[in-house]
């Protein structure tokens, strides 16, 4: 499934075969994946499940039967999850040599998230997500009665979370055991059988993984049962992000647990958001990710080490420091333990990348008193996955902003020591890009700190020549721009069209320490604007090849905030265009939105507090300025920034005589996801920017199959006519 392009184009965005990070077996000679792409002739996505040979990189199928997903080694077997008839799902066998393939058993109801563990041969624990009626059975959509009204009542936070109206079916935790057969007349290997699903939460009052992005990553399995992170019930999840970790000790996997939950104690200053509870290979001891401040859903995420499983208030936070800042000024997205459990890897962003690190564990951890080393330096990790139990190495799976998925081999104990051993897109050069397109500037922002940016220019670039520029402004606020792929901001689709793309990571970035990120709250239009200011005028000195007079902005979310905010002071005159997805219009229409701890967080409080805040940052007390060409996009699944937000912006800008459009999506959320739909995205988005700059208009929209549904009113000098 390798794509060869002429030019990159967002066709061969967002129809290119897209991988999943890479499992590797017990002897680390192979390796599971799957792999999709979409057609925009036939209109139909295809999805396949394959093993790679990691001695030679070949690759061989396993199936490409529809609605199969998540392959597991199963022993020497694979398994996979298989979307059954009526909202079932089927657990899928096949023996490893592609000749017998059978349903291990028939679940009655979605799944996901499925983790295994060996507790020894031929028998296997497994855990899944899924959601629970209120009643602590598997619900299952396809038997909901029919209601004869739409009408939904609530008493309490949420109402909407993400793209969905919350209901009394919640997520929860199912666990059971795979045993295999013995062989048995012409059946020479035996077959795997499930056990029932038990609730591991019933009767509690807990929801993991947590909503709205559940994920397998929210709890671990082991021979001595499971842990997970879930947020705290005692407080409303609408206002606090505080999550406990959780231990349920399973003695056998085919009966509910004697115990409930158990829960850890908490650290003192620690009282935030949790993640990532993995056991240690021996299932004696535990870590998982914890921050400190309750509501800030952007602090430091530290590492917590449970030494005893069994012993819930021994709890030790690893790095720790005097100052209760941490001795590491980096923040952990994710870990894993090698397979002596002595060491562990984390992955945490830095300047623009998401790297891997390595760190020993002490016998007492508390006497840990070092930071952790680097084993990566380029592009941003996915997944890393030990390798095999002896050697000691690792497989990584990454991308960048010319890869959209390479898989490698890392030997910690030295990290020199890689090999690349698949690239989805040959380095770039099947996309016709190279990484000598990609580079970074470093440029003083306010308060004489350093910021840094991202650069991307045209495969066809040329010294001598100028080139528009492209000003992307990421969201958040707390993100970064970064070496990575992105199916949705790509920046080499703006570079190919003709743009210098400059990536800026103005205050509240991550991934250039703490202080750095925390100091956009109260704060969202001072020195993140300056800093965007800074740059530009950074850009005009000392990039020649850039022609700032024919400049455009985009910006998502918090992005498409600055560039409303932009539009309404100095540096919104600066560009041709502009480009708002999913902004903030209004700072008091925040309270419509879902998680009001964001909003209560980073503008110092709910608004009847912090009022003066609230109005001092609200780009809509600044709309007497609105003067730049405006491209609003919006979408009515938004629950984060409700549609409102987009219409009043269009509303603005229509009223004041301002050339503008809108775009609007009735069946996506703050993202575009569905690749059609994400086609008409950047049609749009590219044939407005070019026309400003003076570039060829990307394509015909009627090509598209799409049409405009109201046509600008105008006057006789062409202008948009007032009202």
């Amino acid at each position: 499934m390798t794509i060869i392009a002429k030019s990159f184009t967002p066709e061969i965005l967002l129809s290119s075969p897209r991988r999943s990070p890479a499992i590797p077996n017990a002897d680390g000679t192979y390796a599971l994946y799957t792999v999709s792409a979409y057609s925009f002739e036939t209109h139909k996505k295809t999805s396949e499940i394959r093993i790679l040979d990691l001695s030679i990189n070949k690759s061989t199928l396993v199936t490409n039967e529809e609605k199969t997903s998540e392959p597991h080694w199963l022993e020497d077997d694979i398994l996979f999850l298989k979307q059954g008839e009526k909202g079932t799902t089927e657990l899928v066998v096949d023996n490893g040599d592609l000749s017998d393939v059978y349903t291990a058993a028939v679940i009655p109801g979605p799944v996901s998230g499925a983790k295994l563990k060996i507790l020894e041969i031929g028998k296997v624990a497994i855990v899944f997500s899924g959601k629970s009626t209120p009643d602590g059975s598997l619900y299952n959509p396809e038997n909901d009665r029919k209601k004869y009204s739409t009408g939904l009542v609530y008493d309490s936070l949420m109402v909407r979370h993400w793209d969905k109206y919350v209901s009394r079916n919640k997520n929860s935790l199912w666990y059971a055991l795979l045993q295999k057969s013995p062989p048995h007349g012409t059946d020479t290997k035996g077959r795997w059988t499930l056990s029932p699903l038990v609730n591991a939460l019933m009767g509690t009052r807990l929801e993991a993984p947590i909503p709205p992005f559940p994920s397998s990553s929210h709890y671990d399995i082991s021979s001595t049962g499971i842990v997970f992170v879930a947020k705290d019930p005692a407080l409303n999840p609408a206002l606090n992000t505080k999550c406990n970790f959780y231990f349920i000790p399973v003695s056998d996997f085919k009966a509910a647990s004697s115990s409930t939950p158990q829960v850890a104690t908490e650290i003192e200053g620690l009282e935030g958001a949790a993640s990532s509870p993995v056991f240690s290979p021996n299932g004696r001891s535990a870590a998982y990710l914890k921050m400190k401040k309750n509501g800030y859903e952007a602090d430091k995420n530290r590492l917590i080490m449970i030494p005893d499983i069994y012993k819930l208030t021994a709890s030790v936070e690893i790095m720790k420091s005097n100052d209760g800042q941490g001795l590491w000024d980096r923040s952990p997205s994710s870990f894993i333990w090698s397979n002596d459990g002595r060491k562990v890897y984390l992955t945490a962003e830095e300047e623009g990348k998401t790297l891997l690190f390595q760190i020993d564990i002490p016998a007492t951890p508390l006497d840990l008193s070092k930071t952790p080393d680097k084993v990566t330096t380029t592009g941003s990790i996915s997944e890393v996955q030990v390798l095999d139990a002896k050697s000691g190495r690792l497989l990584i799976s990454r991308t960048s902003l010319i890869e959209p998925s390479l898989y490698s081999i890392v030997d910690p104990a030295h990290p020199s020591f890689v090999r690349e051993v698949s690239s989805s897109s040959r380095g770039g050069t099947s996309f016709g890009l190279s990484a000598s397109q990609v580079s970074s500037i470093w440029f003083d922002g306010d308060n004489d700190h350093k910021v840094q940016a991202v650069v991307m220019r045209p495969s066809h670039f040329k010294e001598t020549e100028r080139y528009p520029l492209a000003y992307l402004i990421h969201g958040g606020p707390q993100g970064a721009w970064g070496d990575d792929w992105s199916t949705r901001w790509n920046l080499a689709v703006f570079a190919e069209q003709g743009y210098v793309v400059v990536a800026p990571n103005p205050t509240g970035s991550t991934g250039y320490g703490q202080a750095f990120c925390d100091n956009i709250a109260s704060n969202w239009g001072g020195s993140p604007y300056k800093d965007l200011v800074a740059g530009f005028e950074y850009i005009r000195k000392e990039m020649p090849f850039v022609d700032t007079n024919r400049a455009v902005a985009l910006g998502a979310s918090y992005g498409g905030y600055m560039i409303n905010w932009m539009n309404g002071h100095p540096l919104g005159r600066e560009f041709k265009a502009l480009v708002c997805h999913d902004g903030v219009f209004s700072m008091t229409n925040q309270m419509s939105s879902d998680e009001q701890y964001f909003p209560n967080h980073d503008l110092g409080g709910p608004c009847w507090e912090a009022q003066s805040t609230w109005d001092k940052w609200d780009p809509s007390r600044h709309t007497g300025n609105w003067t730049t060409p405006q491209l609003v996009i919006h979408n009515e699944l938004d629950y984060r920034l409700p549609i409102s937000e987009g219409l009043a912006a269009f509303n603005v800008l229509q009223e004041r005589g301002v050339e503008s459009r809108f775009l609007t999506f009735p069946d996506e959320n703050h993202w575009v996801l569905n690749q059609e739909n994400s086609l008409v995205w950047h049609t749009v988005v590219l044939n407005w920017i070019n026309d400003h700059v003076g570039l060829p208009k990307y394509k015909e929209e009627r090509e598209q199959g799409f049409e405009v549904q109201s046509t600008p009113l105008v006057d006789k000098d062409h202008r948009l006519a007032r009202r």
